[in-house]
């Protein structure tokens, strides 16, 4: 049985339909845009059955976007400022603050993206399916088809559903069918292909900053090199391709589609638990001359700066996949641990980037090596070079130990400066030491 349909209006009075089920940690489930996403989808038991199995995870929140579905269908704006005003309404209705967002269909991965570049703190984790950042991409291949619209209403939405959900599905792709015909008028929906085709959000992808996940069927209609191209774009996106020819997420092998789902939310779930001790990647940090900015800004302004700024990178090192080790405070350092030498570097210029758009330059050091944890610490020898390293660098410079360099040679897209061997204090034998320059190319 369906849980009951609830409104919440748009700020340009749009009565958006939605329906939740299920408790925890909320997953909003986009409309298939233009379609709708929940009239008649307890009908089939695929869809139904892959609603529970999300809602067994969480609190699962579907709706139907403005002009389909059980939503307000006399509308005029089919816009991306328009279908981001549908989530909008939707997610504040239930105070959400941060989510899993996934989109289930080609024409609502750029409304996913554009929400996700605007208000990153809200998404927690992205996951797009057969990603396409210029809609007319994909209405290239539907374009015979869209020609039917107009010509035969019955006939297109027939074409349509084989074509979205594989011919090899076509009992499903009778009902999906219906169902288009039932939530939509060809007005509506000829309105709203029009207005998709024009959005491009590829200047959007870097701006992500969310995990993301791009999910793909191997023998698709859709082009694997427009989910490709989404995934390369976003930084520290995957690409999991998944077999079969079905367009729905719900089609041919489901569990693999919650599986790589499972995997993916799982892994921020690690983050929060203790790491166990060995081989880190450890990235130091430290404000420039902090004697000296505290004479020329005073004491209050200067802790105010550096408090925010602690907070920023903090940030940025959870957003490259870092653990930013708490206690260690902007004075003293900033000191965080990653598993990837490449991550850690990406972070590392990001950082130095924040601290030189804020007025407080930092010193940065990455080394690796193995540590000891305990109690939400790490200590050793490995900690002490990196400190030792950062201590090194210029105001706003990354240097890295010869070993970081070795581990990331080839895949950080970085170019690296020898900058010869330092006698680093407390450490036994010289330490080679690179600096770090963003672009590619490896010295």
């Amino acid at each position: 049985m369906e849980p009951p349909t609830q409104y919440v209006k748009t700020n340009d009075d749009v009565n958006i339909a939605f329906r939740t089920l299920g408790e925890g940690t909320p997953f909003v489930l986009m409309p298939t845009i233009p379609f709708g996403i929940m009239a008649g989808h307890s009908e089939v038991p695929e869809w139904r059955a892959w609603n529970e199995q999300i809602a067994r995870r969480g609190m699962l929140v579907r709706y139907d976007c403005r002009g389909a579905g059980l939503s307000d269908r006399d509308v005029s704006d089919y816009s991306l400022d328009a279908w981001l005003l549908d989530l909008e309404a939707v997610v504040d209705s239930q105070g959400l603050e941060q989510f899993v967002l996934f989109a289930p269909d080609s024409l609502a991965v750029p409304v996913a993206v554009a929400y996700a570049a605007r208000w990153p703190q809200r998404v927690s984790h992205l996951i797009l399916w057969q990603a396409y950042a210029q809609a007319a991409r994909l209405t290239e291949q539907f374009e015979p088809i869209l020609d039917l619209l107009d010509k035969d209403w019955e006939l297109f939405t027939e074409t349509l559903a084989h074509v979205v959900e594989g011919w090899s599905e076509p009992e499903t792709a009778r009902r999906s069918a219906a169902l288009t015909r039932e939530n939509h008028t060809p007005r509506g929906l000829r309105s709203a292909f029009r207005a998709a085709i024009g959005i491009d959000v590829s200047a959007l992808l870097p701006q992500v900053s969310s995990p993301t996940l791009v999910l793909h069927r191997r023998e698709s209609r859709h082009d694997l090199n427009q989910s490709r191209n989404v995934a390369s774009h976003i930084p520290r996106a995957r690409l999991v391709v998944v077999e079969g020819s079905a367009g729905s997420w719900a089609l041919q092998h489901p569990e693999a589609v919650l599986q790589a789902i499972d995997e993916f939310l799982g892994e921020g779930e690690k983050t929060t638990r203790e790491l166990p001790s060995g081989t880190a990647i450890i990235l130091f940090a430290d404000i420039a001359d902090s004697t000296t900015l505290t004479e020329q800004l005073g004491d209050a302004a200067f802790r105010e700066k550096a408090r925010e700024l602690d907070g920023a990178l903090r940030t940025l090192i959870r957003d490259k996949g870092g653990t930013p080790i708490e206690g260690k405070l902007l004075g003293d350092g900033v000191l965080a641990t990653f598993i990837s030498a490449r991550e850690a570097i990406e972070a590392a210029l990001r950082c130095g980037a924040a601290g030189n758009e804020c007025g407080l330059p930092l010193h940065l050091g990455v080394h690796a090596g193995d540590v000891i944890r305990e109690e939400g610490n790490v200590f050793g020898g490995a900690v002490n070079i990196a400190s030792r390293v950062a201590g090194e660098a210029a105001a706003g410079e990354t240097l890295v130990s010869a070993t970081v360099r070795d581990l990331a040679r080839t895949s950080a897209g970085v170019t690296f400066e020898d900058r010869g061997e330092r006698e680093l204090k407390g450490v036994g034998e010289p330490v080679r030491v690179w600096a770090v320059w963003a672009g590619e190319g490896a010295s």
